[in-house]
């Protein structure tokens, strides 16, 4: 199956602010090399990264610290990251640059499009979504981006044994992921039936996400599932 039907619902809405002058640069120096495009289609891992290699895609990283981070402490991986957040995109860029990383490549465009068009199935270890718009009210709960139709494309780009690995701010979004991934026969939780994880060391910082859920009072709630 090279497809999985989505409801095409965006789960983001593009809120690009102002972009500084470094991460202008970045973008303009740095994305044409480490970048991918949505229209070259299917990509061959090991022909991107000139190796075989763990390759981890990470959906909206945001300002891209903690991928950034992963990847510094993970060299003999491989790292994708997806964000449709232009400044987001140039502050990764920036700090690739200033690291001199080789192991992230970056795809500025759709996650539902790049998992569709560009990911080869059953080529990934791991999928990583980090506290996802939240969508808090009630009439937003459809756009979400973890519902059962997404996870399910993302199931046929993981590898067997691979992980989805999920976490949020918000305990109804939580129970909803739970819930989604609890009822799909082709994964198992990594803890318990029905049980939350703890905080796990591939999350190595925190985002902005995090810290002002953590400073609002809010737990943190972590999934870890993987595929059978």
């Amino acid at each position: 199956m090279n497809n999985v039907p989505l409801r095409r619902v965006r789960s983001f809405v593009r809120r690009d602010s102002r972009i500084t002058e470094a991460q202008q640069r970045a973008l303009d120096s740095v994305l044409p090399v480490l970048g991918l495009n949505l229209q070259d289609g299917l990509i061959d891992l090991a022909t991107v990264f000139q190796r075989d290699a763990k390759t981890n895609l990470e959906i909206g990283f945001g300002s891209g610290y903690s991928l950034l981070e992963m990847a510094k402490s993970n060299p003999s991986e491989n790292f994708i990251g997806i964000e449709t957040h232009l400044p987001g995109v140039g502050s990764l860029l920036q700090g690739i640059e200033s690291a001199e990383l080789k192991n992230i490549r970056i795809y500025y465009a759709d996650a539902v499009e790049v998992l569709q068009q560009c990911i080869p199935e059953n080529s990934l270890d791991v999928v990583q979504i980090f506290f996802p718009d939240p969508w808090p009210k009630r009439k937003h709960h459809k756009r979400r981006l973890i519902q059962e139709d997404f996870v399910k494309l993302i199931l046929t780009r993981l590898k067997p044994g691979g992980m989805i690995h999920l976490a949020t701010d918000w305990q109804h979004y939580a129970e909803q992921m739970m819930d989604v991934l609890s009822t799909i026969t082709e994964l198992k939780n990594v803890m318990d039936s029905g049980q939350y994880a703890d905080r796990s060391s591939q999350r190595p910082v925190m985002t902005k996400f995090e810290q002002r859920g953590r400073l609002c009072g809010r737990a943190i709630w972590e999934l870890q599932f993987v595929k059978l």
